[in-house]
C-alpha cells in the first residue's frame, strides 16, 4: 500500500492570500469586527484592573488593628 500524498497547489494559487480571495466588502467587515474585539478585550483588562485595585483598598480599609501593627516598620519596643 502506497501512502497518497497530497498533489502541490498550482502555480497560479501560490502567490494570492486570503485578503486577495474575500471581497472588499467582506475583508473590511471583517477588520472592523476585529478592531470591535480588540476594544472589548481591552476595556476588559482595565475593568478587571480598576476591580482588583478597589478590592485591594477595600481590603487596606478593612484591616484589623493587629494586622495594621504587624505591618508598622516602627519598633514599638522603643515606646514602652
Amino acid at each position: 500500500m502506497r501512502k497518497k500524498t497530497p498533489s502541490p497547489a498550482p502555480e497560479k494559487d501560490k502567490g494570492l492570500s486570503l485578503g486577495d480571495l474575500l471581497s472588499q466588502d467582506t475583508a473590511e467587515l471583517l477588520k472592523r469586527i476585529k478592531k470591535e474585539k480588540e476594544q472589548e478585550l481591552q476595556q476588559q483588562r482595565e475593568e478587571e484592573l480598576a476591580r482588583k485595585q478597589f478590592e485591594a483598598k477595600q481590603r487596606e480599609k478593612n484591616k484589623s488593628f493587629e494586622e495594621l501593627l504587624n505591618e508598622s516598620q516602627m519598633d514599638w519596643k522603643k515606646y514602652k
